[in-house]
């Protein structure tokens, strides 16, 4: 994604904060996340998905930092979790580490073991322009501290965080940093946290000819610029969005929540439905969605509809979507909205405000976007 300009202003530390009971305290009002790698000491880590000696089931694996599963790294677990059919149950804990579930491993589950996604946090710091040891930069999907490409991927109780500052590397572009890329046909992801900065959600596809279906349910998601962005067909229902402030730039705006590339062919890109958005950054500072027409696809053309959602102030509602490049305007895209409430969603410039008409309502629905796929939670 490009990048956004910056000031010379510095941003404060956010690594306490990311893990930590900050931001997302205003979704889920759940204790904070231990702060080092060590489990705390439960008598019972994995708590009702059974141990290492009282296995769910032949396919289950459990990871614990400190030694009382099978493997100490997620990563670890993937990689002996070969095939399809596997679940991990991840004890509280810190997983300081990059993760990859390849295509081949299939309706993979990963589960929180205490149901509370501030106890399993799964988080490292690239960033687009951090150096790669055998040179070169990881650009923005290299940067992904979870990547999945398997499809039928669910997890559910599980923060995935990207905790590079742009401090880390003064005056970078490089800035994009991905806390999740999931890429995977049927990926559902239930009362997780997704957090970053910039580009913190990846729902994206393996191809431009694959119309992925994605699913985030009861979900927290926080950044700045274009933090929930890609090709992916994924509805978000009763999701949380947050905003962040950003110290290092003195005027609006300062992102944007949406930024949508779905391909020409796929009539359904992004929607939101039954979600809020609220913001730490000052009113009016942030933009609901631009499109974006990436260079790998110039006929992209974004899909994003955000329908009976609260948008608190901190979304500009005179002006709620903007251009990433001039080539593409936002009003040539399919951006509509319906039924949507709070400051963010006043309607004060129509034209500026596309509303989706009874028959496009109608057709706005998780059940349309997903087709025959209903998603479920693993630990139901």
């Amino acid at each position: 994604m490009p990048s956004h300009p910056t000031g010379a202003g510095a941003v404060p530390g956010r690594r306490s904060l990311l893990l930590g009971a900050a931001g997302a305290a205003l979704a889920l009002a759940l204790p904070a996340a231990p702060a080092s790698a060590a489990a705390p000491p439960h008598t019972h880590p994995f708590g009702r998905f059974g141990s290492p000696a009282r296995r769910l089931t032949e396919r289950t694996l459990y990871v614990h930092p400190g030694g009382l599963g099978d493997h100490t790294t997620v990563q670890a677990a993937v990689t002996a979790a070969s095939g399809t059919g596997w679940t991990l149950v991840l004890a509280p804990g810190t997983y300081r580490e990059t993760v990859a579930v390849s295509s081949a491993r299939t309706d993979m589950s990963w589960i929180g073991a205490s149901g509370d996604p501030r106890d399993v946090v799964v988080v490292y710091a690239n960033a687009a322009g951090t150096p790669r040891p055998e040179g070169g930069t990881y650009g923005t999907t290299g940067s992904a501290t979870t990547t999945v490409q398997a499809a039928g991927f669910t997890a559910h109780g599980i923060t995935f965080a990207n905790d590079f500052l742009r401090t880390d590397l003064p005056g970078n572009p490089g800035t994009q940093a991905v806390a999740l890329k999931v890429q995977g046909d049927r990926s559902a992801f239930f009362h997780c946290r997704f957090l970053g900065h910039q580009d913190t959600l990846y729902a994206d596809s393996m191809a431009l000819t694959a119309f992925a279906r994605q699913y985030f349910a009861h979900c927290y998601v926080e950044g700045d610029v274009d933090f929930v962005f890609g090709r992916a067909t994924a509805v978000f229902e009763h999701c949380h969005f947050r905003t962040l402030l950003r110290p290092d730039l003195a005027a609006a705006p300062h992102g944007f929540v949406f930024a949508p590339s779905t391909a020409r062919e796929n009539p359904y890109g992004y929607l939101a439905s039954r979600c809020r958005v609220t913001s730490g950054a000052p009113d009016g500072y942030y933009k609901l969605a631009r499109p974006w027409v990436p260079g790998s696809d110039p006929t992209a053309w974004p899909s994003l509809v955000v329908r009976d959602s609260v948008l608190g102030p901190g979304i500009d509602a005179v002006a709620p979507y903007a251009n990433m490049r001039e080539a593409h305007p936002w009003q040539a895209q399919r951006f509509a909205e319906h039924s949507n409430s709070g400051p963010g969603a006043r309607i004060t410039v129509p034209e500026n405000r596309p509303q989706l008409g009874a028959a496009g309502a109608a057709s706005a629905t998780r059940a349309t976007y997903l087709a025959d796929w209903n998603p479920h939670p693993p630990c139901d």
